[in-house]
């Protein structure tokens, strides 16, 4: 039975293939896209806000993300917006398809995203773009949420190559940054491991974790959330920077683990003096980030890559951490738990 951590070891192989099957052209339906709708739930849509800016960046849109669920009972559709892009790895989330049939009949281009081409959402969709991850048979997604950021990457750049905005030397510099994130991914993975094995009494007593990230880790802050809650199954939740300093961290106490989540950004000193200021208030606090670190609380990727994309990377050590974090605390993830939910509440079709 293949765990989170087999799924986490594919990353890099999928992601190899993923980048080395992109070839952008010049298509029509993509050069015309100005605002893009974008409907995802969990984390897919965590993945979306991870990889949002650097798709604005690329294809200089504006996009907008919303839970499909929310959006089609309560949602208000801009004028500007003519394509919508749904998001579900397993195809199967009857409220991005419910969602994305509805503005289908409305006249928006529509596009899907889903790890299987067959699924019911792809039935629905004018376009469908393969995740490139088969079946992920694990329920607490991780090599899924990565590929979505790659696939969302990629997406961008060829919007932004349809458009005339990035040429073929642009195109290509993006692939090789990309590249060259992926050929680190084993390192980083065995940063994690010996980082959460330096701290595993603190991941098996700790009763609350936070995170705090900033730009695209923001998605990363959120991920984070979904998986540590999924997996550890204590209170978890990712906030962005400042949102976390107007309010939340008024409950901070002792019990409480800070993570930060830090890339190069002018928004990274005010990261850094929060953390400072945070750590006589809590249990523990660590920073978890792409340059390099010779201090004891930090974990330091040592990656070269700019912000925009630092996400591909930055999941990755919380993805270990929910994993091993769950194992330290007795926590079984084969052993399914809520067997009939999804046909109790037909949340997937």
């Amino acid at each position: 039975m293949a765990t989170m951590m087999d799924y986490i070891q594919e990353e890099q192989a999928t992601l190899i293939e993923i980048l080395q099957a992109f070839d952008p052209k010049k298509e029509a339906a993509k050069a015309t896209i100005e605002d893009l709708l974008i409907l995802a739930t969990g984390s897919s849509y965590n993945a979306c806000l991870a990889a949002k800016y650097a798709m604005e960046e690329m294809a200089q849109i504006a996009i907008t993300i919303e839970e499909p669920y929310h959006f089609n009972h309560y949602g208000h559709l801009s004028k500007g917006i003519k394509t919508v892009l749904a998001v579900s790895q397993s195809g199967k989330s009857a409220s991005t398809i419910d969602a994305v049939t509805s503005l289908a009949e409305r006249g928006l281009y529509t596009m899907g995203l889903s790890s299987d081409p067959k699924s019911p959402l792809a039935q629905k969709v004018n376009e469908m773009i393969d995740l490139g991850t088969g079946i992920e048979t694990v329920g607490f997604v991780t090599k899924g949420f990565s590929a979505t950021v790659m696939q969302l990457y990629l997406l961008g750049a060829s919007i932004g190559y349809s458009k005339g905005i990035l040429s073929d030397e642009q195109v290509s510099a993006v692939k090789k940054q990309l590249a060259d994130m992926i050929d680190s991914i084993p390192q980083v993975i065995d940063q994690s491991i010996e980082f959460f094995e330096k701290n595993t009494s603190i991941f098996k007593l700790a009763n609350r974790f936070v995170t705090v990230g900033y730009g695209p880790n923001w998605g990363i802050a959120k991920e984070f959330e979904t998986k540590f809650t999924e997996t550890l199954r204590v209170p978890s939740q990712g906030f962005e920077l400042e949102a976390y300093m107007h309010g939340p961290y008024l409950e901070a106490d002792h019990e409480h683990v800070l993570f930060f989540i830090e890339a190069p950004s002018s928004n990274q000193t005010r990261s850094q003096l929060l953390r400072r200021y945070m750590t006589p208030y809590v249990g523990k606090t660590f920073t978890v980030t792409t340059a390099s670190t010779t201090e004891d609380d930090t974990l330091g990727l040592a990656s070269a890559g700019e912000e925009l994309f630092s996400p591909l990377l930055l999941v990755i050590p919380f993805q270990v951490f929910a994993y091993l974090g769950a194992a330290a605390k007795g926590i079984d993830l084969s052993k399914r738990i809520f067997d009939d939910f999804d046909q109790v509440l037909k949340s997937k079709i």
